[in-house]
């Protein structure tokens, strides 16, 4: 199929899709009872999906949860339709002019040399078309932590307030790692002071994240692969116990651990 084939196959099929959503709409009640509201955290539980697929590397799987979240872009615009707010074309064209004013070193006089100075424009333009009064504005309230703090330094970087170097960085994180160990130490009669500990360890998680990202490591990325790394060892923990005739609750840590070094040793 040569490229004007395929594109007019690829609009056929954007054009099914819209017919396909507004029969729904129509004639199906579980359709046509939903809203907004109602259809947010399916959305949420869609996007997880796609980022479980995109970790395990699958394809396939991508392809379909992409397909789900098309699905719920087009019923968002129906129901923005439905309210004579905006359609499907005109939340494709805002985007379309949007790309154009972010990319000015692509569809004007801007320069842009590396992928730096596209970010840093990036910013700068979105910062400008918002009217945020904050560089941070434009950072979601209701994000992850872990993301959250991705994003401010992200977007801090943006306008140029960063550290120079990567040994700048670790000397932070050494400055909050040696503040939290003098807060554990500082404790009377054994007992942490929860909301010291909380703050200084908040802050370590913050420049070690800081630190990720001058090695161009995601640490949500990071932190997932840990997670899986863990379930994956604890889960062959259990079956290797449970084959053996044993309960985990009655073994000793010895015991297990010498399943934990079995399971790391077949990866």
């Amino acid at each position: 199929m040569n490229p004007s084939e395929k594109r007019k196959s690829q609009l056929a099929a954007f054009d099914r899709l819209m017919t396909i959503m507004e029969e729904l709409r129509e004639q199906c009640p579980w359709d046509r009872k939903q809203t907004m509201e109602s259809l947010r955290h399916l959305t949420i539980e869609e996007t997880f999906e796609l980022s479980d697929a995109i970790l395990d590397r699958d394809l396939e799987e991508i392809k379909k949860e992409l397909g789900d979240i098309l699905l719920h872009i087009v019923f968002y615009a129906k129901m923005g339709d439905e309210k004579n707010a905006f359609d499907i074309g005109q939340v494709i064209q805002q985007l379309n002019e949007k790309l154009i004013r972010r990319h000015p070193h692509i569809y004007g006089d801007a320069v842009a040399e590396d992928e730096e100075a596209v970010k840093q424009n990036w910013e700068k333009i979105k910062l400008k078309e918002k009217g945020n009064q904050s560089v941070l504005g434009g950072v979601p309230r209701s994000l992850p932590a872990l993301i959250k703090a991705m994003r401010i330094q992200e977007k801090a970087r943006g306008v140029g307030f960063d550290w120079e170097n990567r040994g700048q960085v670790w000397e932070k994180v050494d400055e909050e790692l040696r503040e939290f160990k003098e807060t554990l130490d500082a404790m009377e009669d054994g007992l942490p002071d929860k909301e010291a500990t909380t703050a200084e360890f908040g802050d370590l998680l913050f420049s070690l994240i800081n630190y990720a990202r001058y090695l161009e490591v995601n640490p949500e990325e990071a932190l997932e692969r840990t997670n899986r790394k863990f379930i994956h060892r604890f889960q062959y923990l259990e079956e290797a116990a449970k084959n053996a005739g044993k309960s985990l609750a009655d073994m000793s840590l010895a015991e297990m651990d010498v399943y934990w070094e079995a399971a790391k040793k077949m990866e």
